[in-house]
């Protein structure tokens, strides 16, 4: 299965919540370097490091990061592991979705963690209104990037990415919702609410997590 494209720009969000003083950053899948070029303008006294499958894309992270690692994260060395050990912050841009096991990966990671390293994700929200159109319409098919990106292996909702990060040693403290312009919303999510009385569940909750397209979340150690 062929790779998500090369993406040189940067999430926002997710700057937003690495502290502007952070020494360490280790971004999992770095693609292009664009994370690590707009962070380390902020703080370029930062050791950024980039680890990421595809070499080609690392070859272009490598003019924004301090140095980047060439590796599956799923099937990275306990040696190479425990050389990231550390205070650090851990960034998971768009890729927790499509490792076979974001579980392992994180109790691996939560592991060599010093208690005042954290982590910062973003994770498409599998909830999502366009989902549950498309799933009612029968019409889910894969596409090149996004929400339906084909390489996608592991689907989570605002619930069960807590549930992941409280099962792997860690606690949400902070985060924010991906919300775009989108046209349809409002009216799907008037089906959406419906739907909800008729089984009984709260509409508003249902209506509130079908929103956001992703969270971005910073959870720490516990």
């Amino acid at each position: 299965m062929e790779q998500t494209p090369i993406n040189l720009a940067a999430n926002g969000n997710v700057l937003q919540l690495i502290p502007p003083h952070t020494l360490r950053v280790i971004e999992v899948g770095c693609s292009g370097g664009g994370l690590a070029r707009e962070y380390r303008a902020i703080n370029p006294r930062c050791e950024y490091i980039g680890i990421e499958i595809n070499e080609k894309y690392a070859e272009v992270a490598r003019a924004h990061c301090t140095r980047v690692l060439v590796d599956n994260i799923e099937r990275m060395s306990d040696q190479v592991l425990a050389s990231l050990a550390g205070s650090a912050c851990w960034i998971f841009v768009d890729v927790l979705e499509h490792l076979y096991d974001p579980w392992a990966v994180l109790r691996r990671i939560r592991g060599v963690l010093t208690p005042d390293s954290f982590v910062v994700a973003c994770i498409p929200n599998a909830q999502h209104w366009s989902m549950q159109a498309r799933l009612n319409l029968g019409q889910f098919r894969y596409e090149e990037r996004g929400l339906f990106d084909r390489t996608h292996i592991r689907w989570f909702t605002r619930t069960t990415i807590d549930e992941m990060f409280a099962s792997c040693g860690f606690q949400i403290i902070d985060g924010c919702c991906r919300i775009l312009d989108e046209p349809y919303r409002e009216a799907a999510l008037t089906g959406i609410r419906a739907f909800a009385e008729m089984i009984g569940a709260d509409a508003e909750k249902a209506a509130t997590d079908a929103t956001p397209l992703q969270y971005v979340v910073r959870a720490v150690p516990v």
